[in-house]
């Protein structure tokens, strides 16, 4: 029986932020507005830890705002397919992987792009788990159109307040950070709740967190594979329960250009911009085992990857796209979890720019 192999999009596949993107494009300070709530979500997950929430809800706190400017699921198709931007040799991975394992894409971002990129990359669609939205079944009067524009202003006019890798409770930030995080309670808990348009607040259920972990489930339970048979690919906040789940029953979790959030919940580092090293770690996995694969990770070489007897081909392109030497694999352990985590996501701000790469 073949093993899973499952992986977020955006980071591990992709270089996009798909919602930040869109939301950049269309709302004025769209990107500063977008930031500011992705901070709150990463509060709300992280700290907080508010019962029954999904990291990743940023992408449904922007939606009446994407609606108050008149986006449409048409414009969200054809922006996602225009700006489809791929980590060098995705599409070769992929095939490859799908070749020895049962492969899926688990996923926060909306389905308009993640349809995109399965078209591009030649993946099928019913393999993945992603946002779904459909906005035009919402309907806002002008008057909510305009109330919704001016919030969106005040939201873009806050401080984007950094969140210490300390951080254990509210009262571990700033005055000024925790006033931003009480408004905006106020904002989405009280006033757009109480508007038509929070209808997509209640309706919209991003698949981020504990999502994620459900469709690693759902997955596992369709082939009929334990959790211990599953490698599972991640690089955000968004990914930390999978992560958890996976690693906890005996599976393997990778952190792809991770930042923080992932290099703390998983057991491989990888900083590349090429996904050829996913396709390595992939078939080693389905072939050997976790423990093997471990073995290999630890002493990450050419000579060691010959002597394991992984795909030729694999090993060629791994040469060939790093002359200078092999991407950059570490096994995570206690004791060089902190300089993983920010050498890891200094390297995720140099592959998908610094405004996506600062995001949970």
């Amino acid at each position: 029986m073949k093993r899973a192999f499952i992986s977020d999009c955006e980071g591990p596949i992709s270089k996009n932020d798909n919602a930040f993107e869109i939301t950049s494009h269309y709302v004025p300070n769209g990107d500063k507005l977008f930031t500011v709530i992705s901070r709150y979500d990463d509060v709300l997950a992280d700290i907080l830890k508010r019962p029954g929430y999904r990291a990743g809800s940023t992408l449904k706190f922007v939606l009446p705002f994407l609606k108050a400017y008149d986006v449409t699921d048409r414009e969200m198709q054809l922006f996602s397919a225009r700006n489809l931007l791929l980590i060098q040799n995705s599409r070769n991975t992929l095939q490859h992987v799908r070749s020895i394992a049962n492969a899926f894409i688990v996923s926060t971002s909306y389905e308009h792009y993640i349809r995109a990129l399965c078209q591009t990359l030649d993946f099928p669609f019913e393999n993945t788990y992603c946002t779904k939205l459909n906005l035009g079944k919402y309907r806002i009067a002008e008057a909510e159109r305009l109330r919704l524009r001016k919030v969106a202003d005040e939201i873009a006019q806050m401080p984007v307040f950094e969140i210490p890798s300390e951080t254990k409770s509210l009262e571990d930030l700033s005055e000024k950070s925790r006033e931003t995080v009480k408004r905006l309670d106020d904002i989405f808990l009280k006033e757009l709740a109480s508007m038509e348009s929070g209808k997509m607040l209640s309706e919209v259920s991003p698949i981020g967190g504990s999502g994620k972990a459900a469709a690693v489930n759902d997955i596992a339970k369709k082939l009929g594979v334990k959790l211990a048979d599953i490698i599972y690919v991640g690089d955000s906040i968004t990914d930390e329960e999978a992560f958890k789940l996976v690693r906890e029953n005996g599976g393997l979790t990778v952190s792809f250009n991770g930042n923080r959030y992932a290099v703390e919940n998983a057991e491989i580092a990888v900083m590349s911009e090429d996904t050829t090293i996913t396709a390595v770690i992939a078939e080693a996995f389905t072939r050997f085992g976790k423990e093997q694969t471990m073995k290999l990770t630890e002493k990450f070489t050419l000579e060691a990857l010959e002597k394991a007897s992984i795909t030729p081909t694999l090993i060629n392109q791994l040469a060939k796209s790093h002359p200078e030497g092999l991407p950059k694999v570490k096994n995570i352990t206690s004791q060089n979890m902190e300089t993983l985590a920010k050498e890891s996501s200094d390297f995720r701000k140099k592959v998908r720019g610094e405004a996506v790469g600062r995001l949970g």
